[in-house]
């Protein structure tokens, strides 16, 4: 049998004159809230029809309560003609949804969405973001905003703590119930029990230089500000060109952050490093070559293409197995037609001894290797001991070229052993340092100057420094 779900709008009056001949139309009328103002109106009136309040009640919650609403109305189509009556608007209406879903016969009468109510009241034009509260987690949220469906305190928590976190907990909002609003600060939404079916919450667009939360978005928006004809005169004047050294630099204040298991550091290191690349983005969109958004889409495309053993049929049991797809996807991506080219293509402005590590590593994918890292100490003293033959033959560039190729030995030593070239070389530099400053009090304990000292004497010092 046939199912009409009538929208009835959420203030009196709201019901249209559609919805009203379906209400008097003799079929099975069933009314979602005979407690909300328009749904009273209908009772009041004398019509004949069901409210489904008690269903409220059995319900653990809202998905619950939908759920079963859902069902009534299917289940008594089976054998009558259905007319369902609902708050607001059938489009925002979860059980009707639901409903939609699993029957094709299904008339539609639209009423006076409770957002649109909701947005009037509170002055907001424009485009908007309004979801269910239960959705919260599956909507890109952006301002103006509403939520609806807050129908008890816990999901009004969280709300509350989900707003909060993307817009800050003192921005203004506004709390309605039944058709009612009061303005609030967003972190007071949830301090009075006194939510139903009827409540929402609903924040208006902030100024930029009012937030205390900020969004991708809006990072992406200052950035073209300062870029701007009346921007900052520095920000204007870079290319990407001036901000190469930037995006180094960040990138190792970032890596620093991190040895140092510094959090906030961690914290502010990445947001600088992401800076970097929204500027390099703003360039590109200045000259039209590619957009933010094609970055986005770039590397959510390149995820997806390379985790094949997540998004595909492939497999991996390890974080080495899946490594090897990852990179067994990019070669392919990238069209190698032989190992030289997968080779070459590891950035040359990398630091030299990741640089060697990152060649070795991929040498070997292509079965290029030593065989074991006791076989690269032999190639470390063959290496040393060329280096010691070229020492007093006064060809400087000879000399540097066998302490080069002795170094890219211990870099495979090192690599093959399992160590990273980069971060033990950075902490055996530390260690230096720490024993460098305790030589140098050492000497300064015993009244001396360390300028006039011989080698072998601070090598004495040095080799004490060590107990400590």
């Amino acid at each position: 049998m046939k199912i009409t779900l009538v929208g009835i709008g959420t203030q009196i009056g709201d019901l249209t004159v559609d919805g009203l001949n379906e209400i008097n139309s003799g079929k099975k009328v069933f009314l979602r809230s005979a407690l909300s103002l328009v749904g009273k109106q209908i009772v009041d009136g004398g019509y004949k029809v069901e409210p489904l309040d008690f269903l409220y009640e059995k319900s653990k919650n809202f998905d619950t309560l939908s759920k079963k609403l859902a069902k009534v109305i299917i289940d008594a189509s089976k054998t009558e003609d259905v007319v369902y009556l609902v708050d607001g608007d059938v489009a925002s209406d979860v059980s009707c949804s639901i409903i939609l879903q699993k029957k094709k016969d299904v008339k539609i009468i639209p009423g006076v969405s409770k957002v649109n109510y909701y947005l009037a009241q509170t002055g907001v034009t424009g485009a908007y973001t309004a979801c269910s509260a239960y959705d919260l987690n599956k909507t890109t949220l952006s301002l103006p905003l509403v939520v609806y469906d807050v129908d008890n305190q816990f999901v009004a928590s969280d709300v509350k703590l989900t707003l909060s976190n993307l817009f800050g907990d003192e921005i203004p909002a506004y709390k309605f119930k039944n058709g009612t609003f009061k303005k609030i600060k967003l972190y007071e939404f949830d301090f009075e029990n006194d939510f139903d079916y009827s409540s929402a919450i609903v924040i208006k667009e902030v100024p930029l230089i009012q937030k205390t939360r900020f969004s991708f978005e809006d990072l992406h928006q200052i950035i073209k500000v300062l870029r701007s004809e009346n921007g900052c005169p520095w920000d204007r004047a870079q290319t990407n060109e001036s901000i190469r050294k930037d995006v180094i630099e960040e990138a190792y204040e970032l890596v620093d952050a991190i040895n140092r298991g510094d959090d906030d550091g961690i914290c502010e290191e990445s947001g600088d490093l992401i800076l970097q690349a929204v500027f390099a983005s703003v360039f590109a969109e200045e000259t039209q070559t590619f957009t933010i958004d094609d970055v986005i889409s770039g590397i959510c495309g390149k995820l997806i293409a390379r985790h094949t053993h997540i998004f595909g049929a492939d497999k991996a049991t390890s974080a080495e197995s899946a490594l090897e797809i990852w990179d067994k996807n990019k070669q392919k991506e990238k069209g190698f037609t032989s190992g030289g080219e997968y080779l070459e293509s590891v950035p040359i402005n990398l630091p030299a001894l990741m640089r060697a590590q990152k060649v070795g590593s991929r040498a070997k994918k292509r079965n290029m290797d030593f065989e074991s890292a006791s076989a690269v100490f032999e190639k470390i003293t063959e290496e040393l001991g060329e280096v010691k033959d070229e020492l007093g033959c006064g060809d400087l560039k000879k000399l540097s070229s066998e302490v080069g190729d002795l170094l890219f030995a211990i870099v495979s030593f090192a690599r093959l052993l399992g160590f990273e070239s980069e971060e033990i070389l950075n902490l055996s530099t530390d260690k230096f340092i720490r024993r460098f400053k305790k030589t140098e009090e050492l000497i300064i304990k015993d009244g001396k100057d360390m300028q006039n000292l011989t080698a072998k004497e601070i090598d004495e010092y040095y080799n004490e420094s060590k107990k400590y």
